[in-house]
């Protein structure tokens, strides 16, 4: 399967982060990509961060996904997309998968939310893996696939060959570290992270993240080797486009968790 692994600038209104959208879903077709993915929550953005988001209800979201599911389908091109979603409890992170034909195949939420997003949103509570083209595969979003492996290798547990990773690293000001290369000593621990989900699965790993000024981590594509496949420029708006070996996503590390070996002992 060929991937594609959209960086875009984070959308100054709702429509102009359609358009970056509706160019690069067309950019990753262009290149022969079956799926495309899309950062956490790009539309409206990320809240907490250090850029400005603009108004979104569910009038928004509404039109968002009839859009993108439109870019889909005019592109014939699977696409994960990065959208909050306004709730009955309250405001979730969420990514929303269309196929190739524009329908929508359902959402997965972040379960896991980091504690600075408690003021702004509500965590999802149900997981799934969805496929196209033949191929499972599941989603981790931002600080679950970080700090919450089990987030990853529930999917790889359930036949997925690859993890998609939409995320939100770095932001508009400087954050102390210019990175030069991927997985550097000197970097945060993003890129070594992405790495772990790789091999501690035997899957592939997929990090997608905006094109920041100061990102702090690259959007990347993550063998089941562990290894770096491909990277993005840092700070770069585009789309990274690579052809994953399904055979290779074996999935038996994964496999060989056995949950029954970790139950408490009972006092006698």
């Amino acid at each position: 399967m060929i991937v594609g692994l959209a960086s875009p600038r984070v959308a100054s209104s709702i429509d102009d982060g359609l358009s970056r959208i509706k160019r690069l879903v067309a950019d990753a077709a262009a290149h022969d990509a079956e799926i495309v993915c899309f950062p956490e929550a790009y539309l409206p953005g990320l809240r907490g961060q250090d850029f400005e988001i603009p108004a979104f209800e569910r009038d928004d979201e509404f039109r968002v996904l009839f859009e993108v599911g439109a870019y889909a389908r005019e592109s014939r091109i699977a696409v994960i997309l990065g959208l909050e979603h306004i709730s009955d409890d309250g405001r979730q992170i969420a990514a929303f998968v269309f196929d190739a034909a524009g329908q929508l195949l359902g959402r997965q939420t972040k379960n896991q939310l980091d504690p600075s997003e408690d003021r702004f949103y509500v965590p999802g509570t149900t997981r799934r893996v969805f496929e196209v083209n033949g191929v499972t595969f599941g989603i981790a979003i931002c600080h679950e696939g970080w700090r919450y492996p089990e987030a990853v290798r529930w999917a790889a547990t359930r036949g997925a060959k690859i993890v998609f990773h939409p995320s939100l690293t770095g932001g508009h000001r400087p954050n102390g570290v210019a990175l030069a290369s991927f997985g550097s000593e000197d970097a945060p621990y993003y890129e070594k992270a992405m790495r772990c989900r790789g091999i501690e699965n035997t899957i592939y790993f997929a990090s997608v993240n905006y094109a920041v000024p100061y990102p702090e981590a690259a959007t990347a594509l993550i063998t089941p080797s562990g290894d770096c496949q491909a990277y993005l420029p840092y700070g770069d708006e585009g789309v990274l486009v690579a052809e994953i070996d399904i055979a290779a996503a074996t999935g038996l590390i994964a496999s060989r968790y056995a949950p029954t070996r970790y139950q408490d002992i009972t006092a006698q």
